[in-house]
């Protein structure tokens, strides 16, 4: 619309008809050579042409620089009054150390590059996930280094048309660490135990569990893409507990960012680890090494499993649990084995 206001109307259209009317006839006064009257109209423009350097700019024309200005001067101001707070205090967490306004202006700023230019995740049937309640997403888990589960994360947080955040279980291990203790926590991880996900999934939370945990992440390239057991069922009791749905996550891409050739099991039990990861590119190249590969991820949901229709003792039936659990194995499985299929190209 401002492009339409640079040329006044009125000019606009006298120039519009002086091109469109037909020739006149020549007038027993013109001059010899015969020069149609339509030319001598359109003579004048060329000379009330303005220089495209001293067209005046009206004022329609400027609020896109001044929007754009403005767009920045909120940022900024939203940066020191972010800074003010977290200075003072003036911030809230949970009982589990989340920290909502740092996960999305920080943490969320930090991972979204990564996961929209390098690894260009792909999300299909978010809209499984419920808009409201409690919501159990269970994931297979692979990738070396648990990158899997941040840009799940993000593929919730930027994705689901609620703005839903999903709140991971993690490993014991992730809470022992320094620095990456506290990062966990503020970013809304709290301990794989079913205490802690029957608290958060009660309280309307969307949480996030990998139930194949260090024998999924840890295991051998050759094995890619072929789930490892899920454990006893507990995600099923908890979920079975709480009446709330079982959304199955297949994730596709995270078994070759670091393709696992060898496992240091001498130096992992020296320091601690349950595995010490051997790649073609680490321990080789240093830290170089760690970097991983840029591969094109797809993360898609799948149709939930309801539990609230079971009675409440069910949480204690030994079958159910198994059946329960087979069920979402198979699901995650099958949905992976359909994903490679479709998939063109590790890197595409």
């Amino acid at each position: 619309m401002a492009d339409a206001k640079v040329i006044p109307f009125d000019d606009d259209r006298t120039r519009g008809a002086a091109v469109q009317r037909p020739p006149r006839r020549r007038s027993a006064g013109s001059r010899r050579g015969g020069e149609p009257a339509v030319v001598r109209e359109v003579q004048p423009l060329p000379s009330r042409a303005v220089p495209q350097d001293d067209v005046p700019v009206t004022r329609e024309e400027r609020p896109p620089a001044r929007r754009q200005e403005g767009g920045l001067e909120r940022r900024i101001a939203g940066g020191l009054a972010f800074l003010r707070r977290r200075l003072t205090g003036d911030y809230e967490v949970d009982d589990f150390g989340y920290d909502e306004e740092l996960t999305d202006q920080v943490l969320m700023s930090l991972l979204r590059p990564v996961y929209e230019k390098y690894f260009r995740v792909e999300v299909k049937g978010i809209e499984n996930i419920p808009s409201k309640g409690g919501a159990l997403v269970v994931a297979n888990h692979s990738g070396t280094l648990p990158l899997d589960g941040l840009m799940l994360q993000v593929a919730v947080h930027d994705n689901h048309p609620a703005g839903r955040h999903l709140r991971l279980l993690a490993a014991d291990l992730v809470f022992m660490l320094p620095v990456v203790n506290e990062l966990a926590r503020k970013a809304g991880h709290t301990l794989a135990c079913a205490e802690d996900a029957e608290r958060l999934l009660e309280r309307g939370e969307v949480v996030g569990v990998m139930p194949e945990g260090f024998k999924g992440i840890g295991k051998p390239f050759s094995e890619r893409y072929k789930l490892q057991r899920f454990g006893r069922g507990g995600f099923v009791s908890t979920a079975l507990r709480a009446g709330t749905p079982i959304v199955p996550c297949s994730i596709v891409g995270a078994e070759e960012i670091y393709p696992m050739i060898g496992n240091a099991k001498t130096l992992a039990r020296l320091l601690g680890f349950p595995y010490f990861p051997i790649t073609p590119t680490f321990p080789w190249l240093g830290p170089l090494g760690m970097i991983p590969m840029p591969t094109k991820w797809t993360i898609q949901f799948g149709e939930p499993i309801p539990t609230d229709g079971f009675p409440p003792e069910a949480a204690e039936d030994p079958m159910l649990m198994f059946n329960l659990t087979d069920q979402v194995r198979e699901q995650i499985q099958h949905t992976l084995y359909k994903l490679l299929v479709q998939r063109r190209s590790v890197f595409f």
